[in-house]
């Protein structure tokens, strides 16, 4: 097996697809950094 037939036919193993909805991704990664400022500041963190 060569190293080119090796990487044609990798397995997915449930990671995000290429092809979803960037700004949903994009959306919630900014409701995660909200969150967690929240969190921070609620809890005297910083």
């Amino acid at each position: 097996m060569t190293a080119q037939s090796a990487t044609a036919h990798r397995v997915r193993t449930g990671g995000p697809r290429d092809d979803g909805p960037k700004i949903v991704e994009h959306l919630m990664g900014w409701a995660l950094v909200v969150v967690v400022a929240m969190l921070v500041t609620r809890l005297g963190l910083l």
